[in-house]
């Protein structure tokens, strides 16, 4: 009789692995500072997030710390450690992740970097120009691939290979540069600013250096940004060199929790790092890494994942992220507020097709409004259980009540916590 107990047991814990499914909803640098204008709220406070605020009572939150002391804060860390690795074991470069992402294969000595399009103003001195839009407007992908065909025609080399990729987002693969010294600025921690300061430093550096200027040549008379320049949006006059790193290495998700999984994003930078882990990544139809984006496709290709059988899906967006970049206030609220209605939304209405689900919200940094760029506090997070909701005395989901909660020193633990604690 004893041992029929132990057998019927196992058997139902086995059950519940397999039907448990696990969902974590990414809203990029969602968190943010307090503002006098909002009456001393967040954004997050402030927007009106009724789905959310409706699970805090009955959720596990609290706080993690996903930029690691002496790491930069860019999504290429924080995302690594919200998926459960930890950067200092694991991370070598934002570029190589996209290049995974893009289909470009990196050999060991191989050196990556980020290559965006992006806008500057007109002085005749380069160290004089003003970085006006890192993302030269949010060009689309289909004009940007032109430009970049241009510049891999005219600067393109045994050495540099450019590769197109999404929007302002692209790579340039530098043969044989492990050893290179550089010291690279991500232009979106430069909005407004004059680039002397930060331009490409290092013995290395003026090769790159080189390469930008040379781009500003092909680009500034190309058809694509002429037509730009005519219905008055933002030309891309020149690249912009960043993000360096060598071939990544990384234990797979099924490896490290037994789960299968998928990742649904629109960035090449995410879809990089769930190749990386594993996951099967998902294109939906009018995903764009912007501002406005396919919301509701976003979430109904995670749900038909995990209906699929996917055990785990990664669901990124990259919307709050883009405004706080642009320090547009009134943007980013707009996209927190879709998140919570077309995404969170769409969830809650079909929750109850699913045995058992896990959810797991949060942003990977902040990107405050008043500073354009990432910080590396800790930020907020929310984790609710269909069928084990916890009692909490929180009414809202925000930084302040998170912050009242559990704290992970390590953010990269918290994917463990995610996955394997059975009693929230």
């Amino acid at each position: 009789m004893y041992i029929n107990d132990i057998l019927k047991s196992i058997k139902y814990f086995l059950t519940e692995l397999r039907t448990l499914k696990y969902l974590l909803l990414l809203a990029d640098g969602m968190a943010d500072y307090k503002y006098d204008i909002l009456d001393g709220k967040t954004l997050l406070q402030y927007a009106h997030t009724p789905n959310m605020d409706r699970l805090a009572p009955f959720s596990v939150l609290g706080t993690a710390r996903t930029i690691p002391d002496g790491y930069p804060p860019g999504s290429d860390v924080a995302n690594l450690a919200v998926m459960g690795y930890d950067p200092r074991r694991y991370y070598t470069g934002r570029s190589p992740l996209e290049a995974v992402s893009l289909g470009v294969t990196m050999e060991e000595q191989d050196l990556s970097l980020r290559c965006n399009l992006v806008t500057l103003s007109d002085e005749e001195n380069f160290a004089e120009k003003i970085m006006l839009d890192y993302s030269a407007g949010e060009i689309s992908s289909a004009e940007s691939v032109q430009l970049i065909d241009a510049i891999r025609s005219a600067l393109g080399s045994d050495e540099f290979h450019f590769h197109a990729g999404i929007s302002y987002r692209h790579l340039l693969l530098w043969k044989n540069a492990r050893s290179r010294s550089l010291q690279l600025t991500p232009p979106h921690d430069i909005s407004d600013r004059k680039i002397g300061a930060y331009l490409p430093q290092g013995n290395d550096g003026h090769i790159l250096l080189q390469l930008m200027q040379a781009s500003q040549a092909v680009l500034e008379q190309h058809p694509v940004n002429l037509a730009r320049i005519g219905q008055g949006l933002k030309p891309a006059n020149s690249i912009w060199l960043w993000g360096e790193g060598i071939r990544p290495a990384m234990d797979s998700f099924a490896a490290k929790y037994g789960l299968q999984g998928s990742v649904v994003c629109a960035v090449d930078l995410v879809k990089g790092l769930g190749l990386c882990a594993g996951l099967t990544p998902v294109k939906v139809e009018g995903a764009t890494g912007a501002i406005k984006t396919n919301f509701t496709g976003k979430a109904r290709a995670a749900l038909d994942e995990l209906k699929r059988g996917q055990d785990f899906v990664y669901l990124h967006i990259e919307a709050p992220d883009e405004a706080g970049h642009q320090g547009d206030m009134q943007a980013k609220i707009w996209a927190i507020e879709q998140i919570d209605q077309h995404v969170l939304g769409l969830i809650l209405e079909e929750m109850d097709g699913f045995d058992d689900l896990r959810l797991l919200i949060m942003p990977d940094h902040p990107t405050p409004i008043t500073i354009k760029t990432h910080s590396s506090d800790p930020v907020p997070f929310m984790l609710y259980d269909k069928n084990h909701p916890r009692t909490s005395s929180a009414r809202e989901f925000n930084e302040i009540t998170a912050g009242e909660g559990i704290f992970f020193e390590d953010g990269f633990k918290l994917m463990d916590y995610f996955i394997n604690e059975r009693n929230l």
